[in-house]
Parts: C-alpha cells; structure tokens; sequence
C-alpha cells in the first residue's frame, strides 16, 4: 500500500526536536545510527538499513529487536552510502513525500551527497525535503508551495546550470519570469510576504533554501 510520507532518520546530526515531526502515518525508516537514535527514543523503525559501523558494538541487537525490519550490509563491499541505500527503500513505497532528517552535519561532502539525492525522488516524481534546525531545503522543476515553518529566509539556487521562467508570489521580492543561473547570487535571502509562497518555475532543477541563524 502506497505510503502518504516517509520520513528517514539518517547518521548524521539528529536532534530529539526531530521527533514531533512524526505522524501516526508515517513509514519510518532508520539509517545506521539514525535507528539506533529512534529506537532509544521510543520510536519503532518499520525499515532499519546499513552497514551500522557507526553504532556500538553490540547495538546491533538492539536495533534488530527494535524495528519491524533490519537490512544490514557490508561495511566494505558496497555502492550505496546508508542514506541512500534509505531512500530506495523509501522510493519503493510510492510515497506522496520524503523527508530526510540527520543527513547534514560536518561532513559537507555527505551533506551535498543527500542534497543532489533529491533529484532522484523528482525522477519518480516525489517530493522530497532535507531538515535540520536550521534549515528547510526543498527542490522543484515546476512549481513548489512554501510554508511559513518559522524560518527567516529563502533562498534559491541552482542545481543545474540555468534555471529560467521563475516567477515568486508572497515573497517580499517578487520574480516575473526571470533566469538564475549556477554561481548567481540573486536568489539569496529572500522573504516570505505572506503565509505561503508559490515558486514557479519554466526549465531546470532550482533548490529552495528556507534557513535561519
């Protein structure tokens, strides 16, 4: 049966705040120590997937006996990093939505990894949502609702090289059909006017950014 959202919980930086983004419907997946993290904190993983080199030793008991499901792999001898390895599994499910919590953090290369991720979700023609505290990134390649989450800025950005037709409605600086291309700065630090914005946009992958300090 095809699931409303999936929300992943990954390896990297999570936060117990994370968890009142559940819903009683969501398919919940853990990767690597993202299941450890949920299952110490109450959460049952339907999906618990990776290598867990990251986990103590002996805590893969624990989330094996925690989750409804647990892929392991090797540490080695595989293609796929642990997030992504989520994300098919979640992309499985025919989801309406993805969101991708614990995917950024110190490592930058990890973090642009699970951002370039996306594009394969909007293949499938699924939404899809990297969150941490302080930033709320989506991505579009037509139109794309933005919601007042309590963040203070929103910036565009280009994933490909040219992103052309963009028109903004609720935001205190209005686009009309403008371009942005890859290295632009103009889409940086905008505002929403209203409750919801509307992005839309004609050619291109365009990232939108909704971060605070």
């Amino acid at each position: 049966m095809p699931s409303k959202r999936v929300v992943i919980f990954a390896g990297g930086v999570l936060s117990s705040e994370y968890l009142s983004v559940l819903d009683e419907e969501d398919f919940i997946i853990g990767a690597d120590s993202g299941a450890l993290f949920l299952i110490t904190n109450g959460v049952t993983p339907d999906i618990s997937v990776g290598d867990f080199d990251s986990i103590p030793a002996g805590a893969l008991e624990l989330v094996e006996a925690g989750s409804k499901e647990t892929i392991t792999c090797d540490a080695v001898n595989k293609d796929l990093t642990d997030s992504e390895m989520a994300l098919d599994l979640a992309l499985n499910t025919q989801p309406e939505h993805i969101l991708l919590l614990g995917v950024t953090g110190t490592r930058i290369d990890h973090t642009l990894a699970s951002i370039q991720m996306m594009t394969r979700a909007l293949q499938r023609q699924v939404s899809c949502s990297v969150m941490d505290c302080n930033n709320y990134v989506t991505l579009t390649g037509s139109q794309a609702i933005v919601e007042e989450r309590g963040y203070t800025y929103v910036s565009l950005l280009p994933l490909t090289p040219e992103v052309t037709g963009i028109t903004l409605e609720g935001f205190q600086y209005p686009l009309t059909n403008a371009t942005l291309k890859l290295g632009q700065s103009l889409g940086v630090s905008n505002r929403l006017a209203a409750p919801i914005g509307t992005v839309t946009i004609e050619s291109g992958l365009l990232l939108i950014i909704q971060s605070k300090d």
